[in-house]
């Protein structure tokens, strides 16, 4: 548990976000999943209610995009072909990094460069630099990059997060304040990006359905050092909890033609029976109750997910609204999208406390406190 302390807290100085330049409406992921990826007149017909349920309008991605035709290629949707036949899997592994090297700089840096400016701090006094991504790796990666392209000093101190899904922000935020902790002069650049869209999945499965309609691609970045008595959103606590047999629930495993992420229809059960007695004692540690928290900056792995959080926690439906409506506009990011929500509600000067929640593979709850 981190608390404030004379030294001051964990302040937010600058934010920033960035999508690609192309998105997808829900009418063409639907024409899309329908022409190439059913088998039959059954699978046709539950497809527009998938992506329906989903509670998407539009998503942005370097992949979701019509291209014209390239023969001996077979057709394309952006960066990768369409299914040749029914037994297409799809491209390799390698050949989705290959577009993840690609694609995954110029958007995280874009995001990192509007976090810099927005906190009205020089890259040159960037002393740490925390990065989270598990859509893809490469080494040296984005970390190296963003060092070089924003001139960072080559004494910065570096950590990845890697594969930790939705909510790897939250965890990115818990290193941030770790190293500014340790030597209070820090100051920390987090920058978390995803191409979850590079692992659409190919052929017919109800449950990849539902992630090829559900995730997108998106970066965000924050600016952050100690601070006391600052006006800024400040970071009073962080928590964490590993939901009781919830192994299975949600898994994201690297198989030979992508990531692939499984949700089990259990997971909202999970969460709305477990969740608010651990709430309920974290927010007692920390000198607070469920009533006591103004603002709620929640993770939308899904409408279910988010109705399963109002339930358990007794929340209004309009708590959530800031969540409801950045998983319509962009869809779910993976990791980036917590910092989408953080950022908005600090531009609309959201009361606090405020109390951001993430779920990942565990079934893990990762939390931060705002004062």
């Amino acid at each position: 548990m981190n608390q404030y302390t004379s030294e001051g807290a964990f302040t937010i100085l600058g934010q920033g976000s960035a999508v690609p330049h192309h998105s997808i409406d829900r009418k063409e992921s639907v024409e899309i999943a329908v022409e190439h990826f059913c088998p039959g007149e059954k699978e046709r017909r539950l497809v527009p209610g998938l992506y329906r349920m989903a509670g998407i309008r539009r998503r942005y991605s370097v992949l979701l995009k019509r291209s014209a035709d390239e023969p001996g290629d077979g057709p394309r949707y952006g960066l990768l072909r369409f299914p040749i036949d029914e037994n297409d899997l799809g491209p390799t592994v390698g050949r989705r990094m290959e577009e993840y090297e690609r694609e995954a700089f110029p958007l995280a840096c874009r995001a990192a460069q509007e976090a810099l400016q927005a906190s009205g701090v020089s890259s040159r006094d960037i002393t740490h630099l925390v990065t989270v991504s598990c859509s893809g790796f490469a080494a040296p990666g984005v970390d190296i990059k963003l060092m070089k392209m924003l001139a960072l000093p080559p004494t910065v101190e570096r950590v990845h997060v890697g594969f930790m899904g939705c909510q790897g922000a939250l965890n990115g935020l818990r290193v941030a304040e770790g190293f500014c902790r340790g030597r209070p002069r820090a100051t920390v650049l987090l920058c978390a990006v995803e191409l979850c869209s590079l692992h659409y999945h190919y052929g017919w499965d109800p449950g990849q359905v539902v992630a090829n309609a559900l995730f997108a691609d998106g970066a965000a970045a924050l600016v952050g050092a100690l601070r006391e008595g600052d006006d800024g959103w400040q970071i009073k606590a962080t928590g964490a909890y590993l939901l009781p047999d919830s192994e299975d629930a949600m898994t994201w495993r690297i198989r030979d033609n992508g990531f692939v992420m499984s949700l089990s229809a259990q997971v909202p059960g999970l969460i709305e029976a477990q969740l608010r007695p651990w709430m309920e004692e974290w927010l007692s540690r920390n000198g607070l109750s469920l009533k006591e928290i103004a603002t709620w900056a929640v993770h939308p792995g899904g409408p279910r997910i988010l109705s399963s959080v109002t339930k358990s926690l007794g929340l209004s439906a309009k708590s959530l609204q800031v969540s409801r409506d950045t998983l319509k506009d962009y869809g779910n990011m993976s990791s980036p999208t917590i910092l989408f929500i953080l950022k908005r509600l600090r531009i609309e000067a959201a009361p606090t406390p405020c109390v951001a929640l993430a779920f990942g593979p565990g079934l893990m709850v990762e939390a931060v406190l705002f004062n």
